[in-house]
């Protein structure tokens, strides 16, 4: 770890300390308010995002919002982008790998993602988004505790080693329950396959139902020890 990243630590934990009880939205009025034209938020058309999404615009719509296109998402996922897009009256920054599928197929052999996960993630969402990350010096997401193991310990501004740059997470607090509270209040257009037991929405070629009192993302990589797609340390 670098000097700067260990100020940039330090600095962040007592940031990240005065955040903790403050709803999201002041969340994102600091991180707008501390990086204006070098903040990027990403999406993935999930619940979470499509609040961030809502909350963002209404507070600062000019923020772009981008999203990793892997070319294998549910029509619903792109079907929902669409709806977000002529609800704000804007457009999303397409980002995708630099392998088609074929491609990759002929690199790697056909449905990579059901022999190596792991690397297909590399290929169509990892190496995107260090490309897309490298032009800002913040990011925002929608992870939050509840989802996971992996991310009991999130932290509503952090920093992101693997990326290099600052992370907001301000919806880390927040409950399933609050996240849904939003999307109705507000009348957000959302992915429904949320409603057919889909708490988290990757690949259609990697996604699967989530069964009542499953992990949320039982569902992902069904078959292999693999929760994360490498985007989330």
């Amino acid at each position: 770890m670098s000097n700067r990243q260990k100020m940039a630590d330090e600095e962040l934990q007592e940031w990240a300390s005065r955040l903790e009880a403050h709803a999201p939205q002041d969340v994102l009025v600091s991180a707008v308010e501390n990086y204006a034209a070098g903040l990027i938020l990403a999406a993935s058309f999930g619940a979470e995002d499509v609040v961030l999404i809502d909350m963002l615009h209404k507070l600062a719509p000019t923020i772009p919002v981008f999203y990793l296109d892997t070319n294998i998402h549910f029509a619903e996922t792109y079907d929902t982008r669409d709806k977000l897009q002529a609800r704000y009256g804007t457009t999303f920054i397409q980002v995708q790998p630099q392998l088609t599928l074929t491609e990759q197929a002929e690199k790697h052999g056909d449905k990579l993602w059901e022999r190596e996960p792991n690397l297909c993630c590399e290929i169509r969402k990892v190496e995107p988004l260090k490309r897309v990350l490298s032009n800002y010096q913040a990011w925002i997401t929608g992870i939050r505790r509840e989802q996971s193991p992996t991310r009991a310990k999130t932290k509503k501004v952090e920093w992101d080693e693997k990326f290099d740059l600052v992370k907001f997470n301000p919806l880390a607090d927040w409950t399933e329950a609050q996240v849904w509270e939003y999307i109705h209040a507000h009348d957000v257009p959302y992915n429904p396959l949320h409603d057919r037991n889909y708490p988290s929405i990757g690949c259609r070629v990697c996604t699967r139902a989530v069964m009542p009192g499953q992990d949320s993302r039982s569902g992902r990589w069904a078959g292999f020890e693999k929760t994360e797609c490498g985007l989330h340390k």
